[in-house]
């Protein structure tokens, strides 16, 4: 049987308060439970004179953020919107259903006013993980690293194109002072840094609209103006560690300083998991610097289809030679510029191989294998990549990093930004992760 609802409700009286209309396991409940607000008061208390009207209460404006992020609101104007016909986000605020909403553009004249010359987002971003380590959540034996793109808010196609100087590649003083001491060894002459020719200029993509942003360019994908989010967490998937660059800088560059903000929170810290990206000479030996392992994952080595691949080649390490195929020798030349030993074979032993058409095409019938200065370290790194641990802990990485990526651009609006300027994007970023953070907590406890 059919039957009709009417809406004579909408107009009945009835005695309720408003936490009688929030239901028991909503989220903002276990983050009430979880986390006293009070701490902020201390914080931002410097930024406030005592004498002029009272404000807004700046614990209500940081409760407003969270709830944007933790929700996945796309602004602050769409929240005031929502925390009007909202009863749970009222409750979480203390308000009642007579009292209004601060205007939406209140927390961005505080935060220009007020908190932007302050560390309040990473003092806030700081309490919330240090209440899940109090808690026991945060684990410190593995490290994952990884980075993920957010897109600027610009147009892709506005930009202007410039000569500007290259990066200083990190770790770039420690590679040449071993590049150095082994051509010393090798009775070589030491290179010399010749700054006229050394520094090198670059043509980039600057954007009209967000000149901070970097142009994105990463293999089939939309290519575009934005800024990468380098980020670090533990095995429960707590965001430990943040930096947000614009979207040129290549991981490896931001690596070195991730794991040392991370290591300094947390020394316990033994393994540092990340991708392909990473593994590189300068990467692994800072780790092992560190005395930290690295668990990175199988390359494939590079070199043209179709020739024989530099894994058919074996080191012999007490000789410092290789050893081809056919059992003939490629003996040390030199080391690079860029860090690189050469092996080269003898010329008129291979003029007569049988594999010399797979070998190389050379005109000089000469094959040549470089191995880094640091290649020992890279050959421990492929050992370990193949013990059971290693195996183990690096299957984790799509349940840690992966999926905190993915949860903050479907559920906490991280894949594209509306901020221009890399203060406001790291800090949009930052708040994101602190949300993030405080919501699994609050879910454990």
């Amino acid at each position: 049987m059919m039957s009709k609802n009417n809406t004579n409700g909408r107009n009945q009286f009835a005695m309720l308060t408003i936490d009688d209309l929030v239901p028991k396991d909503h989220l903002v409940r276990k983050i009430d439970a979880a986390l006293d607000f009070n701490f902020i008061y201390p914080i931002v208390e410097a930024t406030y004179s005592d004498l002029g009207r009272p404000s807004v209460d700046p614990v209500i404006l940081i409760k407003l953020v969270f709830i944007q992020y933790l929700f996945g609101i796309r602004s602050m104007r769409q929240t005031i919107k929502e925390v009007d016909t909202n009863v749970a986000y009222r409750w979480f605020l203390g308000y009642s259903f007579e009292e209004k909403i601060p205007h939406f553009s209140t927390f961005g004249k505080n935060y220009v006013r007020r908190f932007r010359e302050t560390t309040l987002f990473e003092d806030i971003f700081a309490y919330i993980l240090e209440q899940a380590v109090k808690a026991g959540f945060v684990t410190e034996d593995n490290l994952y690293l990884d980075s993920t793109h957010i897109k600027a808010n610009a147009n892709k196609h506005k930009f202007t194109k410039e000569m500007t100087h290259d990066e200083a590649k990190a770790y770039q003083d420690e590679l040449e002072d071993e590049i150095n001491r082994q051509r010393i060894e090798a009775g070589k002459r030491p290179f010399t840094l010749d700054l006229e020719k050394e520094v090198k200029l670059k043509e980039r993509k600057i954007s009209k609209t967000d000149p901070e942003s970097g142009y994105y360019v990463k293999g089939e994908r939309e290519k575009q103006f934005a800024y990468s989010a380098h980020t670090s967490c533990d095995d429960n998937g707590f965001v430990l560690s943040t930096i947000v660059t614009p979207g040129n800088i290549h991981d490896s560059q931001v690596a070195f300083q991730l794991v040392k903000q991370s290591k300094s929170l947390f020394p316990g810290i033994k393994r540092v998991v990340a991708d392909a990206g990473y593994k590189t000479p300068k990467f692994v030996h800072f780790l092992t610097h560190l005395n930290l392992h690295p668990c990175l994952p199988y390359t494939r080595t590079k070199g043209k289809k179709g020739l024989l691949s530099k894994n058919e080649f074996l080191y012999d390490e007490y000789y410092d030679c290789y050893i081809c195929p056919k059992d003939q020798m490629l003996d040390f030349s030199t080391v690079t510029r860029e860090g690189y030993r050469e092996y080269k074979s003898n010329p008129k032993e291979c003029v007569n191989c049988p594999l010399l058409k797979t070998c190389t095409e050379s005109k000089n019938h000469q094959r040549v294998i470089t191995r880094h200065v640091w290649g020992d370290l890279m050959d421990e790194v492929e050992h370990l990549r193949l013990t059971d641990l290693n195996k183990a802990v690096y299957k984790k990485r799509k349940e840690t990093i992966e999926r905190i990526f993915a949860d903050a651009k479907e559920k906490h609006g991280m894949r594209w930004t509306k901020y221009r300027g890399l203060e406001k994007v790291a800090t949009h970023t930052m708040l994101v992760f602190a949300a993030m953070n405080l919501k699994k907590l609050a879910t454990w406890l």
